[in-house]
């Protein structure tokens, strides 16, 4: 069997599962948010009675981080509803805003979108957060009420987005019903040269079988390039399985998923233990082919959509008016890193945003000093827009006071995951996807521009 049917069989108590079995599967995780919680609890009370209580306290994670730093009184009510329901339940991984266990949230405009207005137990964009705080563990099944869920695969287990009726009924139940996805392989060769990012490689996957290749499919990625991978990238390609119409992405779990699982489930206090899936040697795919990504180039996805795909050094004719980097994808440290490589001692043409994706990289960029300057400052002094508040932010559009957000007709280059018309904010802009290499060396010219042209 493929990773996925394994992870499903295994799940389901059974010994073997073929594409397209039908398996009620017992589930390890359920996430959501501030967007789809208050959704799914109405669906959980609804159908299980307003004094019902949920099938494992333990096994859900509940972190708001789409509309948070908004001034819209729905969005700061959201985040009171989620708070009302982990108290009435005694859900223990709920990463509040607040610190007040009976308090309200709400965003305080007058302050403005730079400086940190969170507490202590806040972690950012949930995709991020869930791996970060230890809850993404090899040989589990994870739901989550978001369709970049398939990111957590990296950590080779089977993760991916439901809608708040499917996670209502895994609050009362556990179980969720799920029909057996068909695998296809994607076999990584070769090194990654100067400029090429792990977000080229997915954008140039995606443009070769098109943004609905993998419909209803679980996409696996094995070969030797995909073993050298640190996990950083992993999730940068397995979180845009679903642009590509996936319903997972999913690594195999070795030696570099265990020390960081290991790592952050000891620091968190969460489940340490759990049991991988290995990879069988005679496996059968719908789908297997070999990609040398040595070959590959610095790659963007135009508008409208992920598949459409081009590459930079073709592209130096579209000018740009925003350039944007950050969320579950494009936010982590190592995405900063990268990108600060590129502006560092320069300046940015184009209004440039930055949103970490968690607290802890807010954290990274302060603490990591290169030549006795701090890599946010590093980023400031290059005229980057950095805030402190660690979320969605313009991802996904949001409110119209969303940090970043595109309230005009804009070219935006941004390093996130999806670029469907409004996915930003305005319907009449253009979202061109990218590598934080591309992002920045674009933020310095004011036009699509190949990063190798910086990087030598």
């Amino acid at each position: 069997m493929t990773l996925t049917e394994k992870l499903l069989a295994r799940a389901g108590g059974k010994s073997a599962v073929n594409p397209g079995d039908n398996v009620w599967v017992n589930v390890d995780v359920l996430m959501t948010h501030d967007v789809c919680g208050p959704g799914t609890i109405g669906v959980f009370k609804r159908e299980f009675g307003q004094d019902a209580k949920v099938w494992d306290a333990k096994k859900i994670v509940i972190i708001p981080d789409h509309y948070i730093f908004t001034a819209d009184s729905l969005s700061n009510r959201n985040v009171d509803i989620l708070r009302d329901f982990v108290r009435e339940q005694g859900i223990p991984y709920f990463y509040d805003v607040i610190d007040q266990e009976d308090g309200h949230w709400k965003f305080d405009a007058s302050r403005g979108q730079l400086k940190r207005q969170f507490g202590s137990q806040f972690a950012g964009v949930c995709h991020t957060a869930l791996p970060r705080k230890g809850h993404t563990r090899p040989g589990e099944v994870l739901f989550g009420t978001d369709s970049h869920t398939c990111m957590a695969g990296a950590f080779g287990l089977f993760a991916t987005g439901i809608g708040n009726t499917d996670a209502g009924f895994i609050l009362g139940t556990g179980k969720l019903l799920i029909k057996v996805p068909e695998t296809m392989r994607f076999y990584l060769e070769g090194e990654m040269q100067p400029g090429v990012m792990a977000k080229d490689i997915i954008l140039h996957v995606i443009g070769d079988i098109g943004f609905d290749g993998a419909t209803y499919r679980a996409m696996q990625w094995e070969g030797p390039a995909a073993a050298a991978m640190n996990m950083d990238d992993r999730m940068t390609i397995a979180n845009m399985a679903i642009e590509a119409g996936g319903k997972n992405g999913i690594f195999p779990a070795d030696r570099t998923t265990f020390d960081y699982v290991d790592e952050r489930t000891a620091a968190n206090g969460t489940k340490s233990d759990y049991e991988p899936v290995e990879l069988d040697r005679d496996q059968k795919f719908c789908f297997d082919k070999t990609f040398d990504i040595s070959k590959l180039e610095p790659t963007v996805a135009m508008h409208p959509d992920p598949g459409h795909r081009a590459l930079a050094k073709d592209l130096g004719n579209i000018s740009l008016d925003r350039a944007y980097i950050g969320s579950c994808t494009g936010g982590k440290t190592s995405d900063f890193l990268a990108f600060a490589a590129v502006v560092r001692g320069k300046a940015v043409r184009i209004d440039t945003f930055g949103v970490p994706a968690t607290p802890d990289v807010v954290e990274d960029l302060k603490n990591t000093r290169w030549d006795d300057h701090s890599v946010w400052d590093i980023l400031t002094a290059a005229g980057v827009t950095m805030t402190e508040n660690a979320s969605c932010a313009a991802c996904l559009g949001g409110p119209v006071d969303t940090f970043g957000r595109l309230n005009t007709t804009m070219n935006c280059i941004s390093a996130t995951n999806r670029n469907f018309p409004g996915r930003m904010g305005s319907k009449e802009s253009r979202v061109y996807l990218a590598s934080p290499y591309t992002v920045a060396a674009s933020a310095l010219t004011g036009r699509i521009t190949d990063p190798r042209e910086y990087l030598g």
